[in-house]
């Protein structure tokens, strides 16, 4: 059977972690890498890549590295302002797409971006944790069926050393990166949770701190849904000991969960405390997993375009309400 032939656009940090999980992949080829420096892409690959076979194309043009590779999807690991051009850019040239997260840093693209998606009839995922665990997918079934009786209220943290370990880097320059702590690691603790809520965002009321850097570092946002659900959700850039949880209260229970990477549940039911063994089965699974299986027909993608739009239209409204020390409501489109 004929490997799915991936592309990898930018060379950073994560892009190492993408090229680990797929040079290992049966279904997988890496075909072409690419960024703005030839150098910067041949120390990529000597330190990720070295013995892969054949070893990968560099490139320093997108476009080009599409009409000459030739390959069937692309992983895009670029700097969260580009993302939007690099993915449609990618799906013109005919790509199913892995966007590293967040989608895009702006909610009109987020939703011009998810149109051409549904022009082109590509796959596209983005690469958050939480939706490839078996313990979110049961979290989310809970949500929906009602099991617990109606989720009312959430509380998330998380927790890193991020303004220490990003500082003079493009993550804290808010021309490349749209945002700070909160748009960074802060996009999976959003995602986990307007993931399993799965309902419209109504209201925001923000506070940022950025501690005298050029992004916010530390932020505290309260939520309302359409549904009723609460939610406040704590990000922290400033912090020597990283972690990440999330509490969710039923009428009738309530659950803890690892909000950043979904590794960890804990469930605890009316009238019987935690539940030892909850009925969770299955194995967790990477984005990238989930990308090649969802373009071989093997499986659904876990994330899509919507979850971009629900994490840009709820970031806008986050910094909206910091800017204006109002509520601010998402534009319902």
């Amino acid at each position: 059977m004929l490997k799915v032939r991936v592309a990898i656009l930018g060379c950073g940090g994560m892009a190492g972690a993408h090229a680990r999980r797929l040079r290992g992949h049966a279904d997988a080829a890496i075909v072409a890498l690419c960024d703005v420096d030839e150098a910067r892409v041949q120390s990529f690959i000597d330190r990720h890549l070295g013995d892969y076979q054949p070893a990968p194309a560099i490139f320093t043009d997108a476009a080009r590295m599409y009409a000459e590779a030739r390959p069937d999807a692309v992983v895009i690991v670029t700097p969260h302002t580009l993302h939007f051009e690099h993915g449609m850019q990618a799906l013109d040239a005919g790509c199913h797409v892995l966007m590293e997260k967040p989608m895009v840093t702006n909610s009109s693209q987020a939703h011009r971006l998810a149109q051409r998606v549904a022009e082109t009839g590509k796959v596209f995922v983005i690469g958050y944790n939480t939706p490839c665990t078996p313990e979110f997918n049961y979290l989310r079934e809970l949500v929906r069926s009602k099991e617990l009786g109606k989720l009312e209220t959430v509380t998330g943290w998380l927790a890193q050393n991020w303004k220490r370990g990003t500082a003079g880097s493009w993550r804290q320059d808010r021309a490349l990166s749209g945002g700070g702590q909160m748009y960074d690691s802060g996009a999976h603790l959003f995602n986990s949770l307007v993931w399993t809520v799965e309902q419209p965002i109504r209201e925001v009321f923000a506070f940022v701190d950025n501690q005298d850097a050029p992004v916010d570092i530390n932020g505290t946002v309260n939520i309302r849904f359409a549904d009723g659900t609460l939610a406040t959700i704590t990000i922290v850039g400033n912090c020597p000991n990283d972690g990440a949880g999330m509490y969710l209260t039923f009428e009738n229970g309530r659950v803890e969960v690892d909000g950043w990477g979904g590794g960890w549940i804990r469930i605890f039911r009316r009238g019987e405390g935690q539940v030892k063994y909850p009925p969770i089965s299955g194995s967790p699974e990477s984005p990238d997993d989930n990308f090649i299986a969802a373009i071989l027909g093997r499986a659904e993608p876990q994330t899509s375009p919507l979850n971009g739009i629900n994490q840009s239209e709820l970031m806008d409204a986050i910094y909206e309400s910091a800017r204006t020390g109002q509520v601010a409501r998402p534009k319902q489109r």
